[in-house]
């Protein structure tokens, strides 16, 4: 269907999951649907893998020590037609919003394949778009497999023409032309609570940890120098703002929050770990202490939006009790819902600059080919 309004409000929900629960974070989605829906919004956007977690254990320990953690990840992803997804698909049609959600999918074909993926629903209830990430990032390859180009589809609807892409892949410029060449207004890309590229520390100037000596097989400590962190707010901003420029989109960047649950989860078991399997208790206790400080200071994610020419497009939230507004550039640390209204009409004047899948591309020279067949394991005729 075609836009009935130029002027959308979006929520972006920068929230933390129910640290690998996925009931509980179901629940903990639709209550958060209700009250943006009850603050008038239109859209509302869930971060990357919401449901049940992003498995940031996989950038701090081992494989061969991640087991049990890839064991409850598979046991709490969801279907993409299991009883959360269809929940959430009611919440969308009894409040009259379009929701974005990032999920752990898991296949019935597999006991232990899973997805990185997000489904947009229409405020009719209806998945509109079912993408799986096109290739995890990094230590991402540990927990998801590669998806398919099923998902790179801009949805038609009455708020706008709405895309999704999850994390990385708004590096992608194929996947991202894609995009802009189905007319996108509103580009959504999500995003973990953190992203680490080094071992957390838990002062600012080196990690001790308790390992076992090769030769002695007696407790010692190492010492690891920080390297510098990976930046999500300049390195998340400057992806999506080069999309809006490109194809004069609005951008929502919505990223997830390290709740307190998963911090005390991933320290635990990281002072449990074989690491440290022969050091005593309070040796254990510097470990888990020294980590969880270390996640903490682990560089956020944060939650904002951008107009049609890439620039910070400042949100707000608004107070529960007088529903007062309170303007924001983005969230970060904290819980909560940020809101923008933006008017479509907004999408026209720079593509009279650079209409890159119209007007200002050559289509004579320039040729993509997107193939969007949903791939499964085998065909049987």
């Amino acid at each position: 269907m075609g836009n009935e309004t130029s002027s959308t409000r979006i929520a972006a929900c920068h929230v933390s999951p129910v640290f690998l629960s996925a009931k509980d974070t179901t629940l903990k989605a639709i209550s958060l649907i209700q009250e943006a829906a009850g603050n008038k919004a239109n859209l509302v956007v869930f971060p990357e893998s919401y449901i049940p977690a992003f498995p940031v254990w996989s950038a701090l320990r081992v494989p061969t020590e991640n087991h049990a953690f890839f064991q409850r990840m598979v046991t709490e992803s969801i279907y993409a037609d299991g009883e959360e997804v269809d929940a959430i698909r009611a919440a969308a049609k009894q409040f009259g919003v379009l929701v974005s959600l990032g999920f752990s999918e898991k296949v019935r074909y597999s006991s232990a394949t899973l997805f990185n993926s997000n489904v947009l629903i229409g405020a009719d209830g209806e998945i509109l778009v079912h993408h799986r990430k096109l290739m995890p990032t990094f230590y991402e390859k540990l927990t998801w497999a590669p998806g398919d180009g099923h998902g790179l589809q801009v949805a038609e609807t009455k708020f706008g023409k709405v895309g999704v892409l999850i994390c990385g892949e708004n590096t992608n410029p194929l996947a991202l032309y894609t995009m802009t060449a189905q007319g996108e207004q509103i580009h959504i890309s999500t995003w973990p609570a953190v992203w680490p590229t080094r071992l957390p520390h838990g002062d600012t100037r080196s990690t001790h940890v308790v390992e076992s000596s090769k030769i002695d097989a007696q407790p010692r400590r190492l010492t690891i120098a920080p390297g510098v962190d990976y930046d999500n707010v300049g390195a998340n901003r400057t992806r999506a703002a080069a999309h809006c420029f490109e194809a004069k989109c609005f951008g929502v960047l919505c990223a997830g929050v390290l709740g307190e649950d998963a911090i005390a989860s991933i320290a635990l078991s990281l002072a449990l770990s074989s690491a440290v399997s022969s050091s005593s208790s309070s040796e254990q206790e510097v470990v888990r202490s020294s980590v969880a400080q270390g996640l903490e200071r682990l560089p956020r994610g944060a939650t904002m939006f951008l107009d049609t020419t890439g620039t910070l497009l400042p949100g707000f939230t608004l107070n529960p009790k007088t529903s007062e507004k309170v303007q924001v550039d983005f969230l970060q640390k904290e819980e909560g819902i940020l809101y923008a209204d933006v008017d479509l009409e907004d999408c026209v004047e720079g593509k009279q600059y650079h209409d890159i899948a119209g007007g200002y591309q050559r289509l004579d020279v320039f040729e993509l080919k997107v193939d969007r067949r949903r791939r499964q394991p085998v065909i049987f005729e």
